[in-house]
């Protein structure tokens, strides 16, 4: 018998080495050659449906065919292979859902992948017209979790962490959301070094499951060890450290560490606050942190405009120190011209203002502020000139919570109904503060609500007596995210709602002076009145003033794009002389706006009419400012 002079071994070697050069000479023929293929060549892909839409999404998602046939047009050798590079990702998409027996068939023009008369057929596709990329996924059985484990010791946190058990779907996103979820646990509980390896899974695929174990080393729960602060020019150390709610000994804890970062960048001298635990213990087994503060630019200035038909326009400018002492001190200087024109002001006037804060004065969440004012204003309501000091202190009780009280004395020169007298005025206020809005210009969720009580004593009154009364006031506004409601859309349709009442007490209106009393109308309460125009009336038009007042409003904001937005509101509200609110006729308005929306804030834009009856008002009032009316 004759022998082969090629045995099998080879045979098959030679056979690969022909397909190959096949291969090659083919290759080169389609990047080379003539040619009559298109290049690039168009294609469609159709991805056939699993049942299972989050697999679906997947596939998608995973295909380059798909994300990359806009931006990335390729010829006929590159398309075959993108598809075969498709075919081994989605076959990964399957695996990642549970499905380690599934399979990916991809098709082009009905060609399989390995068609030895594919290139021909690409070669062959007329310009114009595209080929037909279908793709099938059979996914096969769900595999499910049988064994998880855990190395013996570890804390029982890790234990409940893990939330999988045997039976469960062996899906990837699961298995690595539990090794997340073990790791926090870990942290949480003051393992500082706890390391969480990836998963090791083995498959079992007679039994259609998955083995998963979880490499972890706990390490031993620890406290923090010495604190390094870094990065600090002009802000002392002691002052740093003073506010850290963070000191050696405490049991380490993320969620603490976090929070005390927040409340240390919330300094208005500090731009940004990072908080390094170190990678290894000390010397007596404790963990030493790295405080890494940036300053803020010491010095800022800001310039700001508003407009409105009534009180005409203000233009203001301030200059700001940030870290006036190395304490986080911060002075303020402000000037600004105000009304502006406007048809509730007679003639321009002026504001001039200094603000003196000390930050965490005697303990932290305390501060102590000293102001001086200086103002000047011509309404129809009144024309006052006055001179303003007060100091006031502040404490913080949670991070919603303030309290606050204070001294003011105002020496006034005021004159209405061009009848003049000057009041000296002490006064006592006291307020508390609720705050979850937290966003001064743009709030779109929480609640803000204030109470204040601000005893006064008026000395050598208008009235030629002294005089005691109280000005007590409740106010508080809700913002509530409809369109995360509706459509699942966050932030972009608000739905604000705002109530104020006031009293005075003691006193009746003209006992009190005119700057005193409660107002209502303008930007600030009704809109569509003109300012100070709600309540009583003189027989000349002239605002009274009264000692009762009611405020409400609802307004809903709704944003389009990247930078626009609208408004609808409504405003009601009503001033009496009876001591109490709710009393007197009750005045409404309405109106639309619209909203430009920048890093600093909203741009608003509104105009409002008066719904019913406005004595020697306007038809309508315009207002132009930077944040949200309220």
């Amino acid at each position: 018998m004759e022998r082969d002079p090629h045995p099998p071994r080879r045979r098959h070697r030679l056979r690969g080495l022909v397909r190959s050069v096949a291969a090659l000479i083919l290759a080169a023929g389609l990047l080379a050659g003539p040619g009559r293929a298109a290049d690039p060549l168009a294609y469609e892909v159709a991805i056939a449906p699993t049942g299972d839409a989050a697999l679906d999404q997947a596939a998608k998602d995973a295909s380059t065919l798909i994300g990359l046939r806009e931006t990335a047009p390729v010829g006929p050798f590159a398309l075959a292979g993108r598809a075969r590079g498709d075919r081994d990702r989605l076959a990964t998409a399957l695996n990642s859902f549970g499905y380690y027996k599934g399979s990916v068939t991809i098709t082009l023009d009905g060609r399989a992948l390995d068609d030895p008369g594919l290139p021909g057929a690409l070669e062959a596709v007329p310009e114009g017209t595209p080929v037909k990329v279908a793709v099938t996924l059979t996914p096969g059985p769900l595999f499910h979790l049988r064994q998880l484990s855990l190395p013996q010791g570890v804390p029982a946190v890790a234990q409940a962490a893990l939330k999988l058990a045997p039976g469960d779907p062996a899906r990837a996103a699961d298995v690595l959301a539990a090794r997340d979820r073990i790791r926090t646990a870990l942290l949480n509980d003051g393992h500082a070094l706890a390391k969480v390896g990836e998963p090791v899974a083995t498959l079992a695929p007679a039994a259609d499951a998955l083995d998963v174990s979880f490499p972890v080393e706990a390490g031993p729960r620890v406290d923090l060890g010495p604190i390094a602060i870094a990065g600090e020019e002009k802000l002392n150390e002691s002052y740093i450290r003073r506010r850290l709610l963070l000191e050696p000994g405490q049991r380490f804890d993320p969620a603490a560490i976090e929070k005390a970062r927040r409340d240390l960048a919330a300094v208005p001298a500090i731009a940004s606050v990072r908080i390094i635990p170190s990678d290894a213990l000390d010397a007596a087994g404790r963990l030493p942190l790295r405080v890494e503060v940036a300053e803020r630019a010491r010095r800022a200035v800001e310039l700001a405009a508003a407009w409105s038909t009534d009180q005409g326009g203000s233009l203001s400018a301030s200059w700001t120190h940030r870290n006036l002492f190395g304490n986080a001190e911060m002075l303020t200087l402000g000037v600004a011209a105000i009304q502006l024109g406007g048809t509730a002001a007679t003639q321009p006037g002026y504001d001039a203002n200094a603000l003196l804060t000390l930050p965490d004065w005697l303990q932290r969440a305390q501060s102590l502020s000293f102001n001086l004012q200086a103002v000047r204003e011509y309404l129809q309501a009144y024309d006052r000139t006055a001179a303003i000091a007060g100091i006031t202190l502040a404490r913080r009780l949670s991070a919603d919570l303030k309290v606050s009280g204070g001294l003011q004395y105002e020496q006034a020169y005021i004159i209405q109904e061009h009848v003049g007298h000057s009041y000296s005025l002490i006064q006592l206020p006291l307020g508390l503060q609720y705050d979850t809005a937290h966003d001064l210009f743009d709030p779109k969720q929480g609640v803000r609500a204030s109470l204040s009580a601000t005893p006064t004593y008026s000395l050598a009154s208008g009235t030629g007596t002294n005089t005691i009364f109280y000005i007590l006031q409740a106010s508080a506004s809700t913002y509530l995210d409809v369109g995360n409601w509706l459509v699942g859309s966050t932030g972009r349709s608000i739905l604000a709602m705002r109530g104020l009442v006031g009293a005075v007490e003691g006193a009746g209106v003209f006992d009190i002076p005119p700057d005193q009393r409660f107002y209502a109308g303008g930007g600030g309460s009704v809109r569509g009145f003109r300012y100070q125009s709600v309540g009583p009336q003189f027989l000349s038009g002239h605002p009274v003033g009264g000692t009762g007042v009611d405020v409400g409003s609802i307004e809903f904001r709704q944003r389009f794009g990247e930078n626009w937005g609208a408004a609808a509101f409504v405003d009601a509200g009503q001033v009496g002389s009876t001591g109490v609110p709710f009393a007197g006729p009750v005045s409404v308005g309405a109106g639309m706006g619209v909203r430009y929306y920048t890093p600093i804030g909203p741009i608003r834009a509104d105009v409002a009419v008066p719904l019913t009856t406005a004595h020697k008002s306007d038809s309508f009032e315009a207002y132009i400012g930077i944040g949200q009316a309220f």
